[in-house]
């Protein structure tokens, strides 16, 4: 059987175990990539075991069970997630404009906070997916940077299309989305840097990083990490000068801005089917659940207004 590379050990295929499995599973998810797509590694993993279970060279499927271990161990660790509020959205965006150091990241967190796409969709962004004069961006593809088997592992870049019909999408522009997009195209002619970068026959990439070359969802990530981290000690210092508590944020990904576009739009929207059709939400189980827990959230901030009027 061909060797399994995990965590940079290599093994054959007789000693993977379920636990190895797992492993796997998670140090891909650490590398960035998403849920959907480790199910694609499973698709073709688990048959490959089961040929061997077939010729008896294995007794049992170490994937077997794997997947749906993972899925629950992810599940409950979302649900611990929770989207930053509107406080700490507006603190961290005005941190990075009053910021000389971080300016060069406001159109990319910009767009994605204000859009709510997928990471994936939002480095694959390319000029001829913004409509400027309408005020649109199309969602028609998104980039997910894994790794590639037949090259050892090594993580390349790919395109793919929204695996659902929901996945397409036209997405309007709020003003300051379409203010950042001006900002990086300005930017670009003003000094002179573009998206070098050629993926899968795609090019004209919007975001960039200073080699040319389009961002991973790893290195945004970091970059999160980073700016939160920055925000809170200097947060803490200013809040001891002027004798109030520190508006702290936790550290987030770009899952949790997804997130959190969703619960701003559920504060302002009732209409579910909108909601679900801006998101690009698959199953509107998805959307009810972020609606529902809003809606729980206002409906007890309504009875604490009541209660400060002392309407009874």
């Amino acid at each position: 059987m061909r060797m399994l590379d995990l965590r940079c050990r290599t093994k054959k295929g007789t000693e993977v175990s379920f636990f190895d499995i797992i492993k796997y599973y998670i140090s891909l998810m650490d590398r960035g990539l998403t849920m959907s797509t480790v199910e694609n590694v499973h698709k073709l993993l688990r048959p490959t075991f089961q040929l061997a279970v077939r010729d008896m060279i294995i007794r049992t499927n170490p994937c077997d069970g794997a997947l749906a271990d993972l899925k629950k161990a992810s599940k409950s660790k979302a649900e611990k997630r929770q989207a930053l509020t509107y406080p700490q959205q507006k603190a961290f965006l005005d941190y990075i404009n009053n910021n000389p150091d971080e300016i060069r990241w406001i159109p990319l967190f910009t767009v994605l906070f204000g859009t709510g796409g997928r990471i994936g969709e939002i480095i694959g962004l390319r000029w001829q997916d913004v409509d400027m004069e309408n005020s649109t961006i199309s969602i028609n593809h998104s980039v997910t940077y894994r790794p590639v088997y037949c090259n050892k592992g090594k993580c390349e870049c790919h395109v793919y299309e929204p695996k659902t019909r929901s996945g397409h999408r036209i997405i309007p522009m709020l003003d300051k989305v379409k203010e950042a997009l001006i900002m990086e195209r300005d930017n670009q002619e003003r000094f002179g840097y573009y998206c070098t970068e050629v993926v899968d026959g795609m090019d004209d990439f919007i975001f960039c990083n200073r080699y040319g070359n389009i961002h991973k969802p790893g290195s945004i990530n970091k970059v999160l990490n980073r700016i939160v981290d920055d925000y809170n000690a200097k947060e803490q210092i200013q809040a001891a000068r002027e004798k109030r508590e520190p508006l702290i944020i936790s550290r987030f990904s770009c899952h949790i801005i997804r997130h959190t576009f969703c619960t701003r739009l559920c504060e302002n929207e009732t209409n579910i089917k909108v909601i679900q059709s801006v998101m690009g939400h698959k199953d509107i189980q998805t959307t009810l659940d972020i609606y529902a827990d809003v809606s729980e959230q206002k409906k007890k901030a309504t009875f604490e207004q009541l209660n400060s009027r002392d309407v009874l």
